[in-house]
């Protein structure tokens, strides 16, 4: 099972507004991303968001591009949520199914550690707002590696 992890775009301050949508400047990096990931053949099964707007806006222009226009909220995927339940889930789900989760820092960051090294404080992937990561079951070991890094500044 292939495994995405998106950073949601830069949000309004929550000085600004307290529900901190996206600027336009983080729908622009979001969908310009997305775009990339659509013409580069990616295809996601579910995709899925913390519930924060930011997130869920990300996460909603994401699955527009790639995922057939599906995106829901799941529990556990806050800023500061344990990263364990989610690994273990990502873990146990079907191999042939790819999955977005569209969140925080230091969440993802945490999260990414956790599946490809084994230790959540290893901070193994710089994650940028917008931008895209894959990661790709090990063959024949447990864990996931880095299939690649979709920046931002480069889609």
């Amino acid at each position: 099972m292939d495994v995405f992890l998106m950073q949601h775009g830069e949000a309004m301050a929550e000085a600004d507004d307290p529900g901190r949508p996206l600027t336009d400047a983080g729908r622009t990096t979001v969908m310009r991303v997305a775009s990339r990931a659509r013409a580069a053949g990616v295809r996601i099964d579910r995709c899925l968001h913390s519930g924060k707007l930011r997130a869920e806006q990300s996460a909603e222009i994401l699955a527009d591009a790639v995922a057939g226009g599906n995106a829901e909220s799941r529990d556990g995927l806050a800023p500061n949520d344990p990263v364990g339940p989610v690994a273990e889930w990502l873990r146990a789900q079907s191999e042939n199914e790819s999955v977005a989760l569209v969140g925080h820092l230091p969440f993802l960051d945490r999260l990414a550690s956790a599946l490809i090294v084994d230790d959540q404080d290893a901070q193994v992937i710089r994650f940028q707002m917008g931008g895209l990561v894959k990661l790709a079951p090990k063959p024949e070991r447990a864990g996931f590696s880095v299939a690649w890094v979709l920046a931002p500044d480069i889609a």
